[in-house]
């Protein structure tokens, strides 16, 4: 099991309590694939370097977690296809 670092951006268009169901939805999706979270930091709205998406900030979410890598990337393409989200990056410690 290896030591991640998860960052995702969600859409600034949805809404509070959707966001809080999909940060609870990606936090259940890895404890139920045997991997655990450690911290959970919601850093807020920030604004983008750029647009994406034709909008111009988005809800930055920072999970630390431990996981096998190849829930890694069953994860990543579970992301890909939520709506609300905008960006992930997964980065190994």
């Amino acid at each position: 099991m290896n030591k991640y670092e998860l960052m995702f951006i969600i859409s600034s268009k949805v809404s509070e309590e959707k966001r809080e169901e999909l940060i609870s939805k990606f936090k259940a999706y890895v404890e139920a694939h045997k991997g655990t979270v450690d911290g959970v930091d919601k850093i807020g709205m920030k604004k983008f370097a750029y647009p994406i998406d034709f909008t111009n900030e988005g809800y930055y979410v920072i999970f630390n977690m431990n996981m096998e890598p190849s829930e890694v990337e069953a994860m990543n393409k579970l992301m890909t296809i939520t709506e609300g989200v905008v960006r992930q990056m997964f980065v190994r410690k």
